[in-house]
């Protein structure tokens, strides 16, 4: 026959340094669950606003893609009394001039 062991209620047994341990236990453990959605969200918000840096060899340095430059750049065009066509699919010539232009006409904020 096997002797039943009665069952004690834990709670009794545990010291008030073992609970405040335990609840912070659940605190880190509810935060290790929630960050990596949490994480998540947030890079997702930052796909929206993808940035396309070009680099122009001539001066060495790099542009940001944006409206203000492709407002410049069509600009550029009109100016050359050239129909649009995008900037990545022009020649490399092409590319080179537009820059060039750009350093001699830079904004004015």
């Amino acid at each position: 026959m096997i002797a039943a062991i009665p069952h004690r209620d834990l709670d009794m047994e545990v010291s008030p340094m073992q609970r405040i341990h335990r609840f912070i236990g659940t605190l880190f453990l509810a935060a290790a669950i929630v960050a990596p959605a949490v994480i998540v969200a947030e890079a997702n918000a930052q796909d929206a606003s993808v940035q396309i840096r070009v680099y122009d060899s001539h001066h060495r340095d790099y542009h940001n893609w944006d409206d203000r430059e492709d407002r410049a750049y069509r600009g550029y065009l009109d100016s050359q009394h050239r129909q649009y066509r995008e900037y990545n699919r022009q020649n490399s010539r092409s590319q080179r001039n537009y820059w060039k232009w750009r350093h001699n006409h830079p904004d004015h904020d």
